[in-house]
């Protein structure tokens, strides 16, 4: 059946490897506000995340609102449904990034529908988890990467946490970037964010900014005992 999957096609060496350069961090903008992204929170923290990673990897930036795609998974995995040529330049980011951070708010405790459009369309069978006679689970083939939350939402901690159960960050994190590989998994949540005082967004920035410095160090050890493991 995985078969009938379009396949995508990726740039010559866009496997994750890692020799003497910097980590690739992919940043992925979730927020579906046309808007120029330093306006949105979600685009001020990837803003700030990119500012504290950028010293010490390579940094790309992709703002799913301008890509073009249907975000329908019209048969679901029924019938094939080819990529579009933004989605297959996305797919192949991903496939070259060692590790991925998302940015976008939690909307009815989830993903805004972009972002999962986006996910529905491009993590299907062959190209982030394929099942096999052999297990009940599925490989996990973006394995090799890490990644990254950052979100913000209206609710208070107290709220998502006890009353939610952490709802997106179960669905998103767990149920889905792991389910698909991605390991080690980190997040930033600014709670509060209708009423977010200029003091705390300040504050949240600046926490955001150092998670990207943290993030980008911690890949580029990470890969360079990959590297090290491969060449022995």
């Amino acid at each position: 059946m995985h078969g009938a999957y379009a396949k995508v096609r990726l740039p010559p060496g866009s496997d994750v490897t890692y020799l003497k350069g910097m980590p690739v961090l992919l940043l992925i903008d979730g927020h579906p506000d046309g808007t120029p992204a330093h306006e949105t929170l979600a685009g001020a923290l990837c803003d700030a995340y990119h500012a504290g990673a950028a010293p010490h990897a390579e940094v790309t930036r992709l703002e799913l609102r301008h890509l073009t795609f249907d975000p329908i998974l019209r048969r679901g995995y029924a019938a094939p449904q080819p990529l579009e040529p933004d989605l297959e330049a996305a797919a192949a980011a991903i496939t070259a990034a060692h590790h991925v951070a998302w940015f976008f708010p939690c909307w009815w405790n989830a993903p805004p529908a972009l972002v999962k459009g986006f996910i529905d369309r491009v993590f299907t069978p062959g190209f982030a988890f394929r099942y096999t006679a052999e297990s009940a689970l599925p490989q996990k083939l973006l394995a090799g990467r890490s990644a990254r939350l950052v979100t913000s939402m209206d609710s208070p901690w107290w709220w998502h946490r006890l009353v939610n159960r952490s709802a997106l960050h179960v669905q998103f994190l767990r149920s889905t970037l792991g389910f698909v590989g991605f390991s080690p998994l980190g997040s930033n949540t600014v709670y509060g964010a209708r009423t977010l005082t200029a003091r705390a967004r300040d504050r949240a920035l600046a926490q955001v900014r150092r998670a990207g410095r943290r993030d980008a160090l911690a890949t580029a050890r990470r890969e360079r005992r990959r590297g090290a493991l491969l060449a022995s």
